[in-house]
């Protein structure tokens, strides 16, 4: 808490803490030769078994329209997608970093359409055949969009007014998206940064080079996989709906999911400082005008300050002391107050 008030760049993992981390699907795109309904149908089993929220927004829309299939040997690609067979063909389902590991050929018009969602700030998902032999291929895309929190906005700007120097977004979405996320938020060319298509297991090296060109860094986060991030930052902050390992792993938990909770923290650790100094003044103070005089600094002169009274002003620089710091009261930590 301490330490937040030095801090010079805030690195916020995007879904879940400046978005609502609850994507749907809004555009569905197959292949020649296929159709749209079959490619839900076969994504919806491919990814029953996960537990990314993408996956949970491709499974219920599948459900929802009544289009269902069994998968086996369910396999989890980490932060690039999952791999099953349904139908005894094997398939995959993943963005962009899963299409350059496989190869995979994307026919003309789903790259078209997938570019088109990719600029608006839509995530986009592959469905990809993996043939026995032969190249992998793209059959279907699904454009998945996740929200802005509106609060996310303010909370940038309530950062930029308490002095951080820069403000951060990691994620594992493809660039066009996380940067067409980055200008709805607000983020100053040239000032601001974005790290997109970052592997889980890589968030902690994002943060590791941000302090390697000298700054002091706090990372905001709510998944399992942002914890080794949360640990190496120089202040870890989980936000109060995360879990349970993020918690465990940062030094800070906001109450609530509101990321104008980091201005709140910022302001406390100052303000927090700001009583220390004043305290540790009006202590030294009294200490050093009536130890001496109670000693008989100027008995000399004719002046002498009795033991009790002595203690008295003791005791009434303990009172002055508490009494500043509950004057901490005052400061506003609740979002969007100043």
């Amino acid at each position: 808490l301490e330490r937040m008030r030095t801090v010079d760049a805030v690195l916020f993992d995007k879904t879940g803490t400046l978005t609502k981390g609850a994507h749907t699907v809004t555009a569905t795109a197959a292949a020649s030769g296929t159709t749209e309904e079959e490619v839900l149908r076969v994504a919806g089993a491919v990814e029953a078994d996960s537990e990314h929220p993408l996956a949970k927004a491709l499974v219920k829309v599948a459900q929802d329209r009544g289009l269902r299939a069994t998968a086996r040997d369910f396999r989890s690609l980490t932060g690039r997608g999952v791999q099953a067979v349904v139908d005894g063909t094997t398939w995959a389902v993943g963005g962009p970093a899963l299409l350059r590991e496989l190869g995979a050929a994307v026919p003309e018009e789903l790259d078209t359409v997938a570019r088109g969602w990719s600029a608006r700030g839509a995530a986009v998902l592959h469905l990809i055949r993996l043939p026995e032999a032969g190249q992998p291929a793209a059959v279907g895309a699904f454009a998945l969009e996740d929200e802005v929190r509106p609060e996310a906005r303010q909370a940038i700007a309530d950062l930029r007014e308490q002095g951080v120097k820069k403000i951060v977004m990691i994620t594992g979405d493809a660039r066009p998206v996380a940067e067409a996320v980055a200008a709805d938020l607000g983020f100053r060319s040239g000032v601001d940064e974005v790290f997109a298509e970052v592997l889980p297991a890589d968030k902690d090296r994002a943060v590791a080079e941000l302090q390697a060109r000298g700054l002091t860094v706090a990372m905001v986060g709510d998944g399992v996989n942002d914890a080794p991030a949360l640990a190496r930052a120089d202040v870890g902050l989980a936000i109060g709906a995360g879990t349970d390992v993020a918690i465990e792993s940062a030094g800070v938990i906001l109450a609530s999911s509101d990321p104008r909770g980091v201005t709140g923290v910022i302001r406390l650790s100052r303000a927090s400082y700001r009583k220390m100094i004043q305290n540790l003044a009006w202590a030294a103070g009294y200490n050093v005008v009536a130890i001496p005089l109670a000693a008989g600094a100027l008995a000399w002169a004719g002046f002498t300050l009795s033991p009790a009274v002595g203690a008295v002003l003791m005791s009434a620089s303990t009172i002055v002391v508490a009494l500043n710091a509950q004057l901490l009261r005052r400061v506003k930590l609740t979002p969007g107050q100043h």
